[in-house]
Parts: structure tokens; C-alpha cells; sequence
């Protein structure tokens, strides 16, 4: 935001930010967002079918997720700085067109490599798409409770868009083919483009240059870790690769820290880490959305390979904690404000929590009414949680920086996901090479085993989301009471009238978090 011209006038807060923030803008960008959030989710229930048709084996079927999550975590905060410098719509619609033509070649994949491939690029796309999008929202939306309310549609869609997924998925691969959970991005992904052209303005492109060192030494980082953990799950932790893997990874993302710290326009602006709060909302992303990628993959597993559901049934019967999500988080985003972040952190992550701990009772004789009580639970939870931790990602960022601290949220949130399912993929593999033999003949001896792995690593999922309700309970400051707030003055610059503080547009950017998460302004 920027400094306000020297003629001020009387202006009522209620015209802020119109003009800017219309309908079809809040569209096209919720769009973008749900196309990509989705495609992380959308191929989990048709992972049996690739997994047939293709030939993955069963640690490297994983693969087909986390390659699209870890190309899309490990490049997102290079997207977010193309935008900054290219400008936000153009890196937006780049992104949009390079991740609908991977999806098309994904489509006609005839083997593991050249799916893999294609779901790479989809992630590369994603990533320059994602953090345009939410910078643009944050810029279109300048008012505190306009804009909490556009965050709460924007984290319904990025929390709701995987159990969406996950429903579309099972309806596309039973109805037509695998194949088109990924042809199916193809005619979103073109309406799209039109109406992203049509309706969402450019902004000013700056001047830098690219940090490619940093985003090299990140992904290639990340995605060694995410190889240590899979290959330790079906090579042991004592082999000399999975060794060499997690000490590449460690030794790149310590080259990355170095990198960012010398860079003249780093990607991921240090700084950003100063505050412990959103430190802790970074770290708290991360573990919850593990978990929850976890749950999916072992959950979408358990009602195909144990309770012998077709992809259609899999997928609805993740419509409960679809509709919980929305639900909750529309809920968070109107409670937010009054109530401040921290009480729905708490209370939300504790619901998921449990609902975890109640599917690592899981057995092979479970009914789907042993799941759906915690699904109710997670999406209820999930909900309430993700509006705030949103929010307080984001607050007191300044201006220059809000490409980079949008690009962060979606990082913690890919990184989550890749990190987390290969953390849990090694767990439940070790459980499963250790289960006592149970059943009388091969099918129930391998289903009993693949249930003890799957009770393990819904209970690793809880002890993460433990770990986050601790820390977040010890980082985030509660809600202390704010002072009435300074009379609102209209301001012309470029980008038209509009309502800012009488000290500057930045204390006004404080003010406006600062009542939508209930921290104080600091001084």
C-alpha cells in the first residue's frame, strides 16, 4: 500500500476498497486457488487405478503426489517474486496456461516417468499461479472485515479444495477413466484464462532480479528429505542412499539459508521470520496440513483396499468432511473478529486431534460409522482453525514484502503435505514390516497388516497436530483490547480513491489484521 497523497478528505470507512473488489474478481481468483488446491487431493482416490494401469509399486505410488507438491512448494516462493517483478496477473496466467497443458499430457501418461513428469510441471505451474492469487486478494480487498471475510472463502476453498478432490476424483475415475482427474483441469483451466484477462488488474511490475540459486538449493533441499524418508521406508534407515539423502537435503537447505542471507533480492526475505507468531503459524501449517495429507492417503486406502468401496462411494464418503469444512470456515471467518485467533486455533486443532486418535482405532471390521464421526470432527476443526492461521501469517507483513509472505503460506502448505506424507508413508511401512501375521488366509493377513500401518500413522498424524495446538498455544498472543480507531480519510494515488489511516497506508494495514486476528498493534 501505498503513502497517501497530500489531498485528504472526510470519506465514510464503508467505500473502501470498492471498485477493486468485485464478485468476478473474488472468482477468479477462489477458482485458481480451488484448480490448484484440488489437484493435490483429486488423484488420491484413483491411486489403485494408476497404480494397475501404470505399474508404481507401492512405495513409489506416492510419487504421483508428491511430485506436484513438492515442484509446487519447492518453486512457489520463486512464483511469488515473478510477480512482484512480471507483475501479478501476467505470472498468474502464466502459471494458469503452463499447469493446463501439463494436466492435458498428464492425461495421456503411458507409463510412471511420463506422468511423473507431468504432474511435476503442474506443480511448477501452480506455483507461479498461487501466491499471485492470494497477493491479489490481499490488494483488492484492503478493508478488515471485507477482507476477513474474503479470507475465510479463500481458506474454504484451500482447506475444502482437497476434500473436494477427493470426491471429484472418485466420481471421474469410476464414471470415465483415471485419466480424467487430470483432463478435467483442461476446459476450467481455458475458461479461466479468460476470465482472469477480463477481470483481475495488473500490478505494477518491479524492478530485480531472480533469486534462482535460492530456488534451486530449495526444492532439490526438500525434495531430498522427501526421498530420505521414502526410501527409508522400503530400504531401511541404515542405507547408505537414504543416509545420503537426508544429508544432501540438510547440507542444500543449509546453502539456502546462506544463499538468502547474501542475496540482494532473496526470495523468502528473512525478515519475515522475525515475528514468533507467524514463525508459528508457518511451523503450525506445516504439521497440520501433514496430518491431514496423511489422513487422506491412508483413509482414501482404507475404504478401498479394507472396506471394499468403489472410487465413486470413496469419494462421497469424504462429503461430510467437505461440507463441515465450508461450513466452519465460514463460521471462523465471522468469529474471528470478535473473538480474536487464538481461541479458534485452539478449540479447532483440538477437534482434529481427536478425530485422529479415534481413527488410529481403526480395525478391518470398522463400518463407515467408525469413520464418520471423526471425519465430522476433522472437518469441523480443520475449519475453524485455517481462517486464522491464515490470518496470522500475513499480518504486519509489509507492503514490498506481500508477494513473498503470500508465496510462504502456500510453501508451508505444499511442504506440509510432501514432508508430512513421506514421514507417514515411512512410519506406516515400518508398522506393516513389523505386524504379527493375523487372519486365515493372504488377503486378511495383508489387510491386517496394512491396517497396523494405517493405525500408526493416523496416530503420528495426531501427535502432529498435538504438537501444533502447544505451540500455537505458547506463540499467539491473545486478544488484548483495542483502541477506537483514528477517523478514516480518503486518499487519491494510483490506483484510485481509497480509505487510509491519517499517519500512513502501512498502520493502516496493521489495523486491519490486527482486528481481524485480535493481536494489538505494535508501535
Amino acid at each position: 500500500m501505498s503513502s497517501p497523497s497530500t489531498t485528504l478528505a472526510p470519506q465514510a470507512p464503508a467505500a473502501a476498497g470498492r471498485g477493486h473488489s468485485s464478485p468476478l474478481v473474488l472468482a477468479a481468483i477462489l477458482t485458481t486457488q480451488l484448480m490448484i488446491v484440488l489437484d493435490a487431493t483429486i488423484v488420491n482416490v484413483a491411486l489403485p487405478d494408476i497404480q494397475k494401469a501404470l505399474g508404481f509399486s507401492s512405495t513409489s505410488l506416492s510419487w504421483v503426489l508428491n511430485a506436484y507438491t513438492l515442484a509446487f512448494g519447492g518453486l512457489l516462493l520463486l512464483g511469488a517474486r515473478a510477480g512482484d517483478i512480471l507483475g501479478r496477473r501476467r505470472t498468474l496466467l502464466l502459471g494458469i496456461g503452463l499447469f493446463t497443458l501439463a494436466s492435458l499430457a498428464g492425461g495421456f501418461a503411458q507409463g510412471p516417468g511420463e506422468l511423473l513428469t507431468a504432474r511435476a510441471i503442474q506443480g511448477v505451474g501452480a506455483a507461479f499461479a498461487a501466491p499471485s492469487g492470494l497477493a491479489l486478494l490481499m490488494a483488492r480487498f484492503p478493508e478488515g472485515r471485507e477482507r476477513a471475510r474474503a479470507l475465510g472463502y479463500y481458506a474454504a476453498v484451500s482447506i475444502g479444495g482437497s476434500a473436494v478432490g477427493l470426491i471429484a476424483g472418485g466420481l471421474l475415475t469410476e464414471w470415465v477413466s483415471w485419466r480424467w482427474v487430470l483432463f478435467v483441469n483442461v476446459p476450467i483451466g481455458v475458461g479461466l484464462i479468460f476470465l482472469a484477462r477480463a477481470v483481475l488488474p495488473e500490478t505494477p511490475r518491479q524492478r530485480g532480479k531472480f533469486d534462482l540459486l535460492g530456488a534451486a538449493t530449495s526444492t532439490l533441499g526438500m525434495s531430498a528429505l522427501v526421498y530420505a524418508f521414502i526410501r527409508a521406508a522400503s530400504d531401511g534407515w541404515s542405507d547408505p542412499e537414504t543416509v545420503l539423502a537426508f544429508v544432501l537435503g540438510g547440507l542444500l537447505l543449509l546453502s539456502f539459508v546462506l544463499v538468502e542471507l547474501r542475496a540482494p533480492a532473496p526470495i523468502t526475505p528473512l525478515r519475515l521470520f522475525a515475528d514468533r507468531t507467524r514463525v508459528a503459524s508457518y511451523i503450525g501449517r506445516i504439521l497440520l496440513v501433514g496430518g491431514m495429507f496423511g489422513m487422506f492417503f491412508y483413509l482414501t486406502l482404507f475404504l478401498q483396499d479394507v472396506l471394499g468401496y468403489t472410487p465413486i462411494v470413496t469419494g462421497l464418503a469424504f462429503l461430510p468432511l467437505t461440507v463441515m469444512l465450508f461450513a466452519f470456515s465460514r463460521v471462523s471467518a465471522a468469529l474471528v473478529v470478535r473473538t480474536g485467533a487464538k481461541p479458534l486455533l485452539l478449540i479447532g486443532l483440538s477437534l482434529s486431534t481427536v478425530a485422529l486418535l479415534v481413527l488410529s482405532r481403526l480395525d478391518a471390521d470398522s463400518s463407515y460409522v467408525a469413520i464418520l464421526v471423526p471425519l465430522l470432527l476433522f472437518g469441523m476443526g480443520n475449519g475453524l482453525a485455517f481462517v486464522p492461521l491464515t490470518a496470522i501469517a500475513l499480518q504486519g507483513v509489509d507492503p514490498k514484502d506481500a508477494g513473498a509472505a503470500s508465496g510462504l503460506v502456500n510453501v508451508m502448505q505444499q511442504v506440509g503435505g510432501s514432508l508430512g506424507l513421506a514421514v507417514l508413508v515411512t512410519v506406516a511401512t515400518t508398522a506393516t514390516q513389523h505386524a504379527a501375521p493375523e487372519g486365515s488366509t493372504a488377503q486378511a493377513v495383508a489387510q491386517h497388516a496394512f491396517v497396523v500401518g494405517a493405525d500408526r500413522a493416523f496416530l503420528t498424524s495426531a501427535i502432529l497436530l498435538a504438537a501444533t495446538v502447544l505451540l500455537l498455544g505458547l506463540a499467539v498472543r491473545s486478544r488484548a483490547p483495542q483502541p477506537a480507531p483514528a477517523p478514516a480519510v480518503e486518499a487519491e494515488d494510483a490506483d484510485g480513491p481509497r480509505i487510509v489511516a491519517p499517519e500512513d497506508a502501512a498502520a493502516l494495514f496493521e489495523e486491519e489484521m490486527a482486528e481481524a486476528v485480535g493481536r494489538p498493534v505494535e508501535a
